[in-house]
């Protein structure tokens, strides 16, 4: 699963085979915690993140919603900058 971006300890993922994954999503790893977000909705749908890093990846995907759901429908992979 390529990475997509890094920021404060977080690790946004992104597996490319849609028909084998369901719904548009990305996963966000932060040290033993783990998490779905919806890329058309931001919803955490799975998972355990602490509530500051969930804000922290929402904020983020907020700024790359488009690119996500282009990278998602097209399989290509494009690393993204982290928040700053």
């Amino acid at each position: 699963m390529p990475v997509i971006a890094r920021f404060y300890g977080i690790i946004i993922k992104m597996y490319f085979s849609q028909s084998e994954h369901g719904i548009p999503h990305f996963h966000a790893v932060y040290g033993e915690f783990n998490a779905v977000f919806n890329i058309e909705t931001l919803e955490m749908i799975e998972g355990d993140l602490p509530s500051r890093a969930q804000r922290l990846v929402k904020d983020w995907a907020s700024q790359y919603q488009q690119e996500l759901l282009r990278m998602w429908q097209s399989n290509e992979y494009k690393h993204l900058p982290g928040l700053e």
